[in-house]
């Protein structure tokens, strides 16, 4: 999960965790990332009740 955590993000756990900016650094992507999922979803879900 660290590593993971540090590929998508360039930071590990621990320097995330007490770095205030680096906390809204990745809180600003996870909102990013959860409104282009929205949108995803709403374009698949017209498509799916227009035919």
């Amino acid at each position: 999960m660290e590593q993971a955590f540090r590929d998508v993000h360039g930071f590990g756990i621990d320097e995330y965790q007490n770095d205030t900016d680096k906390i809204v650094v990745v809180e600003q992507r996870r909102e990013q990332d959860y409104q282009q999922g929205q949108q995803v979803a709403a374009r698949l879900e017209r498509l799916v009740h227009r035919h």
